[in-house]
């Protein structure tokens, strides 16, 4: 089942995380952070549960003109299910209810799987934009 993620749901995701997406995992991805995040953008991001576990989270939401979406991700025991599409058209959907109509993700140069998924569901890649990061708080990553 497919639903609207709620904070309480933090533990089971961010078990989930730590199989599928460790090395995107920061100190942004604390619980603290999540619920502002899921706040600041109510209705935008799911998980999918099955038997009460946490087998799939998307975090989705946007600044007032672009989507964005962030931790994509389906246990591996949950895969080839469909359950990332299905999250995905939910979260899009949300954000077009939102008004947002163009959406940016970020996928790790080595991230295939990721990459694959994006470019099947109809995104593209862009070459010409570069990202860069900066941090207010005096560390470097």
């Amino acid at each position: 089942m497919i639903r609207e993620m709620k904070i309480g749901d933090y533990e089971g995701m961010y078990e989930m995380w730590q199989i599928t997406t460790k090395r995107a995992l920061s100190e942004s991805d604390s619980k603290e952070n999540i619920q502002k995040y899921l706040e600041r953008n109510k209705g935008c991001s799911f998980v999918a549960e099955e038997k009460g576990k946490i087998v799939g989270t998307v975090l989705a939401g946007h600044d007032g003109r672009r989507g964005f979406i962030y931790h994509m991700a389906v246990h591996p025991d949950y895969r080839r299910r469909k359950i990332a599409h299905q999250m995905a058209e939910k979260a899009l959907n949300a954000l077009k209810e939102q008004g947002i109509y163009k959406t940016h993700i970020f996928c790790y140069e080595n991230n295939n799987m990721g990459q694959g998924f994006w470019k099947d569901f109809g995104f593209k890649k862009r070459d010409d934009i570069y990202v860069f990061a900066y941090r207010t708080d005096g560390k470097t990553d």
